[in-house]
């Protein structure tokens, strides 16, 4: 994998405990060939010995880094979930690349699924089959449902990390405002008015119901809130853009926590 243009040649020798993932390019023309880190139990630490790293203050997805020689979870998560309705895998790597590989048999959903990744710099890769035959309700709801668990796991105890995001984003003429608290405690507020029933055959009323279904098993409290917009593509992709900057924003490591939970409470739970 070739050093950014922006960093230095001697980041090359950056420690190799992250997997390099495959080319973008080949990644989103399926799921074979998607190179995820060997899954581990998120309870299990990561040592980020690198100097230069440290120096930096640079993580796996460019973000702010632990201090070096200290320990923090192996974020990643990894969910199958299997009902009369549907058959979910999904996995995601908080300190990824931006990799997505989506085959949730909902083309416009999977088109959402790449601007989480590609925005949040996550490596997600989601497969799903259902009775998207009746419609797109229960695979819609399901696979959200599995990201959520999955962010939840590979989340732990959320120590050192930011907790906070805020980010809005402009399409053309749409611009949407997300704010989220990884708080352990789920709660939505979605202010979005989308004009149109459908976006090809996407139910549109699906996009609220993905994110209260995301927010139930994650444990995160979201307000969506849409400043403009009259196009509906516009308004649900600068939806999912916000999301994704304002996540990537809460799961990036704050160095001056030194790696200490972000509560006056000393806990953050989903109880």
């Amino acid at each position: 994998m070739s050093t950014a243009p922006f960093l230095s040649p001697s980041l090359s020798r950056v420690s190799s405990a992250r997997a390099s993932p495959v080319p973008k390019s080949s990644a989103r023309s399926g799921t074979a060939g998607v190179a995820f880190p060997r899954a581990r139990p998120y309870t299990q630490s990561l040592r980020l010995s690198s100097p230069v790293m440290a120096a930096t203050g640079l993580g796996g997805n460019g973000s702010p880094a632990a201090p070096e020689n200290s320990a923090v979870p192996s974020r990643l998560g990894e969910v199958k979930r299997v009902t009369k309705e549907t058959n979910v895998h999904v996995k995601i790597n908080l300190d990824g690349t931006g990799v997505a590989s989506s085959s949730s048999g909902i083309p416009f959903l999977d088109h959402m699924l790449d601007q989480l990744a590609s925005h949040g710099l996550f490596d997600v890769y989601v497969k799903a089959t259902g009775d998207t035959h009746i419609d797109d309700h229960h695979s819609n709801e399901d696979i959200a449902l599995a990201i959520g668990t999955a962010l939840l796991q590979a989340l732990g105890d959320r120590k050192g990390i930011n907790r906070f995001g805020h980010f809005t984003a402009p399409l053309d003429e749409a611009a949407v405002e997300v704010i989220l608290d990884l708080s352990g405690r789920p709660h939505l507020s979605c202010g979005l008015s989308i004009p149109t029933e459908r976006v090809g055959a996407y139910d549109t009323q699906l996009v609220e119901h993905f994110f209260q279904s995301l927010v139930n098993t994650s444990g995160m409290t979201l307000h969506i809130r849409q400043l403009a917009g009259n196009n509906s593509h516009h308004i649900i992709e600068a939806t999912f853009k916000a999301f994704a900057r304002a996540l990537r924003q809460a799961t990036e490591y704050d160095l001056r926590r030194h790696g200490t939970i972000p509560s006056s409470k000393g806990v953050l739970s989903r109880s």
